[in-house]
């Protein structure tokens, strides 16, 4: 992602102003002319509809499979190793594209790599609800990821590119509200057309519902989004990008078999080859620097080390935040046999706790008490695991409903929420401002990775425990695998700065772009 300039540019290819031949109107979806300034582009906020339904299609796809599970191994006869892969696959292959992704579209133009990427992305949401079988869903879902890395790192550029000044701070101000309903309405929505079984689709219109999206986000798309050249001399680490993907597949891989298998020996091999792998990535990216082209990831910060370890504390933390969310559907579905809307309804406590935590971080912890505010999160939601663990003790096994470990729950969201809206704030104020662009995109690409590697680690852990029928004894084996990374959590703040980055340089106003925090802060 590319760095905003504090001073207007004036020119076609950067200013969110047009310019025309005197008398004429430039059309929308075209290059502008040479010519007098006539004003910002009138068809610019149909530009943020657009980027909006892209970013809210892949917040539904990243939670929406959640409640499939057993729909799924009744029609496919889905595993659980077959399940993570479902679901933890597409954020694979989500964070470990996004850099790249960022960098085709400085290369190639970012209006036509957002529309490469959302023709992709709905084209396989179709296939996938297609798929005959469980082993081609996930290969399909590792794609619809990759289509979700080419996609995702345009709409933040292109907003840049159409708004500045007042507006586009109005801009950033439209996504936090929007993709934190997008990330709430994921399970729920999910469960009511699972429940539904709308024309017997079942499980499969759950992906079926991205494509009267995506075919209106790419009509607006196409007609609106003004064309601009991309930057030719840009150069493209493509082996610089295999590099991060083999590792992260490398990694993900043993720890979604290996409990399956009983961890052979291939499976810490893999471990270990990942950790060369990255390491061969960090390398790459020193010496393509130093041969003057450009990496995928500025050296400079992996020189830093608030910012590299800040980067582990990003995976601790969503690791154990989306591992606790899946563990939680699985419980409700399999555990206590509730239908797939039910169970999509049984996320609504851990969505409300979030949006209060993040409404206090948000509106003055973060502000008045800095750094704490990271620390005070996961003690809070260490508090809700343990409440959590007697309310699961507690249960009588003739009669459930979601209340009986609903204050375990919220409580649990509310420290999650005090921790994601400051989070990234803090890990990026250990950057210099020209290194915010680069930064972002490994934030969230470490987010979506910490993500899948949650859905693994907690996964395995539950699935062991649940085959012999011992549900709440699996849910506290999650617990105790969360509470394991809270307190590593814990530790890694302490290295962070005290204070976050100013607002204004959060947000593109000031002298950095908007970071990747708009879109992982939900």
């Amino acid at each position: 992602m590319m760095e905003v300039s504090t001073v207007r540019d004036p020119s076609p290819a950067t200013s969110p102003y047009r310019t025309a031949d005197p008398g004429t109107t430039a059309d929308p979806g075209e290059t502008t002319t040479p010519g007098e300034t006539t004003g910002p582009y009138r068809w610019r906020w149909l530009i943020l509809v657009a980027m909006l339904v892209a970013e809210v299609m892949d917040l539904l796809d990243a939670s929406i499979v959640n409640v499939a599970g057993p729909a799924l191994e009744e029609s496919l006869g889905a595993g659980p190793v077959g399940l993570q892969w479902v679901i933890g696959g597409y954020a694979l292959t989500l964070g470990a594209g996004l850099v790249l992704g960022g960098r085709l579209g400085d290369r190639y133009g970012r209006r036509r790599m957002f529309l490469i990427g959302l023709s992709a992305f709905t084209a396989t949401s179709l296939l996938c609800a297609l798929a005959p079988t469980i082993e081609l869903l996930i290969v399909l879902r590792l794609l619809q990821g990759a289509a979700g890395a080419v996609l995702l790192p345009q709409g933040l550029g292109l907003l840049r590119e159409n708004f500045d000044g007042p507006e586009l701070t109005k801009v950033f101000a439209v996504f936090g509200p929007v993709l934190g309903l997008g990330g709430i309405i994921g399970p729920v929505l999910g469960g009511f057309l699972v429940e539904g079984d709308f024309l017997g689709l079942g499980w499969r219109s759950v992906f079926l519902v991205n494509l009267p999206v995506g075919i209106v986000a790419l009509v607006i798309a196409a007609r609106f989004v003004p064309k601009k050249p991309g930057h030719p001399g840009v150069s493209v680490d493509t082996v610089g990008a295999g590099l991060v993907a083999a590792a992260c597949a490398l990694l993900v891989l043993p720890l979604n078999q290996g409990q399956q298998d009983g961890w052979p020996l291939w499976t810490w091999l893999c471990l270990v080859a990942s950790v060369v792998g990255f390491a061969l990535f960090a390398l790459r990216q020193r010496r393509t620097a130093a041969a003057g082209r450009e990496p995928l990831v500025t050296p400079g910060l992996l020189r830093k080390p608030a910012f590299t370890v800040g980067l582990g504390g990003i995976a601790l933390f969503f690791g154990g935040l989306v591992g606790t969310q899946l563990v939680l559907t699985l419980y409700l579905q399999i555990g206590r046999q509730f239908s797939a809307g039910d169970a999509g309804l049984g996320n609504l406590p851990l969505a409300v706790g979030t949006a209060i935590g993040g409404a206090l971080s948000g509106a003055f912890l973060a502000d008045r008490i800095g750094r704490a505010v990271l620390q005070i999160g996961p003690l809070v939601q260490l508090a809700g695991a343990a409440l959590l663990w007697f309310q699961l003790d507690g249960l009588s096994p003739a009669s459930f409903s979601i209340w009986d470990i609903a204050a375990g729950v919220a409580l649990s969201g509310v420290g999650a929420g005090l921790v994601i809206a400051a989070l990234f704030s803090f890990v990026l104020a250990a950057v210099d401002d020209h290194e915010i662009g680069s930064a972002s995109g490994v934030l969230s690409a470490v987010q979506a990775v910490g993500g899948s590697i949650g859905v693994a680690i907690f996964g395995s852990v539950f699935f062991a425990r649940a085959r012999s029928a011992d549900f709440t004894g699996a849910f506290h084996h999650a617990l105790v695998v969360q509470a394991c990374l809270l307190v590593a959590f814990l530790a890694v703040t302490l290295l962070l700065p005290r204070r976050g980055r100013p607002e204004d340089e959060q947000h593109g106003i000031g002298a950095a772009g908007p970071s990747g925090q708009e879109r992982a802060a939900v």
